[in-house]
């Protein structure tokens, strides 16, 4: 769904076209925190068309032609980590970056948050590996090797725990 820079619904693009010629539109982002207060990280496979390698939230995508949002963040959690809990969405976000493989990702990002103990089935062709870590040591890590992170990650993560401490 091609966006505007308010978030609002414009038209549609296919998603490749979207991230080759740099359109602005939507998608998601879902951050799941297990009862320790730990988030649930994921590398992302290997072979995937951006960011193959590097860790990142629990999962993100895309919503299909006519699914909202929030539908679309369950579907997804469920394909990449075999995951199903309540989300709520807590803010959205644009960023743009643009990858060494010529792919541009520019998106108006919706994030969503939940709370889960479930034990992750991760998706070999979109995660490959996961991992629960305490946000402590997570920030750390962004500190001494933010290369092994997604950009939007980077962006919104602060953000994102600032909220979760409100909520827990």
């Amino acid at each position: 769904m091609i966006v505007n820079a308010s978030g609002g619904a414009i038209g549609t693009m296919d998603k490749m076209a979207a991230h080759r010629s740099g359109t602005l539109h939507r998608a998601f982002s879902v951050f799941i925190f297990n009862s320790k207060g730990q988030l649930l990280l994921q590398q992302r496979a290997l072979d995937k068309y951006h960011s193959g390698g590097l860790w990142t939230n629990t999962c993100c995508s895309h919503p299909r032609l006519g699914e909202s949002t929030s539908d679309a963040a369950h579907r997804r959690l469920q394909e990449e980590m075999g995951i199903n809990c309540e989300l709520t969405e807590l803010f959205q976000f644009s960023y743009r970056h643009e990858f060494e493989n010529g792919l541009i990702e520019n998106e108006y990002d919706h994030v969503f948050m939940g709370i889960s103990d479930e034990l992750p089935l991760p998706n070999p062709d979109e995660v490959g590996d996961f991992r629960y870590i305490d946000t402590d040591l997570l920030l750390f890590e962004l500190l001494e090797q933010p290369n092994k992170y997604t950009p939007w990650f980077k962006i919104c993560l602060e953000q994102v725990l600032e909220m979760y401490y409100k909520v827990v």
